[in-house]
């Protein structure tokens, strides 16, 4: 966790420095354009300072109140960052549309233009670098934070193209235009992260995570291991929580049945790179298992195996063994 305040404590401070940087281009040049550059800084400031609180919240261990941990609040961190990315582009956009009708004057466009260039430049690095880090370190809040530092440094770039077009065109209506552009696009962005967080909080199926998990069982699964079904996959922070159930052989005694569940849980937390907590519920084999069972010189085999059924995220997912009736007519030779 260390790693990660330090991170953001990087996005704290350069964020300062680069909020007070944008102020000081607006207040020297008027541009309505380069306030909307300026307001964003305001959120970034804001949502890194929560980013800091939410890790540390997110690192504490879990108690008799959080037996999950705390690592949802890293989706709050994010809907706060949504909201005020959200808020600003609103505003943004209501300004645009004011001086549509109360344009300003604009001054100093040059010397604007410098000061946004070295913002948007160091934006974008530090941006880079905390997606890289938030990747390394699992953290869903660095993720989101460098993902809206790279998206201030794109829209930065759209801000500069605009100054320069104006500086050079003398044309200053143009300012009110890429305004409310830039104000549009800030506003998309904000609506992402808002649906990221809402469909965090609301345990909304990750499928790239679970056809990860899939993946890795279907490569390493055991022969002992006749059917995994009812898997759901739920993030919390910077852990995996895991729970499916698994079909064994029904002359399987209590120790192998520990064993088996044991080799699924270890393999799952070596494989995925994060800490994964799983609950595997064990169900016996039943004789319609039979047709797909891999288990060689099984003693109580009712028919021949006929078919392989790969596991896939739609299979697996499914809250029944892989002997319903719609996988034994496709299977059909």
């Amino acid at each position: 966790m260390k790693k990660q305040k330090r991170v953001i404590i990087y996005s704290l401070v350069t964020g300062i420095i680069l909020m007070l940087s944008k102020f000081t281009a607006f207040l020297i040049t008027n541009s309505n354009a380069i306030l909307t550059d300026a307001v964003e800084s305001i959120v970034n400031v804001i949502a890194s300072g929560f980013a800091f609180y939410s890790i540390h919240l997110s690192s504490q261990p879990k108690d008799a109140n959080h037996p999950y941990g705390h690592g949802k609040v890293e989706f709050f961190s994010v809907f706060l960052e949504g909201g005020l990315i959200f808020i600003a582009g609103v505003l943004i956009v209501g300004k645009g549309v004011y001086n549509i009708f109360f344009p300003d004057e604009i001054e100093n466009l040059l010397e604007g233009i410098g000061i946004i260039t070295f913002t948007g430049v160091i934006n974008y690095i530090l941006g880079t670098y905390m997606i890289n880090k938030g990747k390394v370190l699992n953290s869903l809040t660095i993720i989101a934070d460098g993902k809206h530092l790279q998206v201030d440094a794109y829209s930065t770039a759209g801000l500069l193209f605009g100054l320069f077009l104006i500086y050079f065109t003398g044309w200053h209506q143009l300012d009110v235009f890429f305004s409310l552009a830039l104000g549009g696009y800030i506003l998309y962005n904000g609506y992402s992260l808002l649906r990221k967080s809402i469909a965090g909080l609301m345990d909304e199926s990750d499928f790239e995570l679970i056809n990860n998990v899939v993946g890795i069982l279907d490569k390493h699964r055991r022969d002992s291991w006749i059917d995994v079904h009812n898997l759901r996959v739920q993030r919390y922070g910077h852990e995996l929580h895991i729970d499916c159930h698994v079909t064994l052989p029904n002359y399987f005694d209590l120790t192998k049945v520990h064993e088996e569940v044991s080799k699924i849980d270890q393999l799952v937390n070596k494989e995925v790179h994060i800490s994964t907590e799983l609950f595997i519920h064990a169900d016996p084999c039943l004789p319609a298992c039979c047709h797909y069972c891999r288990v060689k010189d099984c003693p109580i085999r009712s028919e021949r195996k006929r078919v392989d059924i790969a596991w896939e995220a739609a299979i697996v997912t499914k809250n029944k063994k892989h002997f319903d009736r719609n996988f034994r007519e496709a299977d059909q030779p």
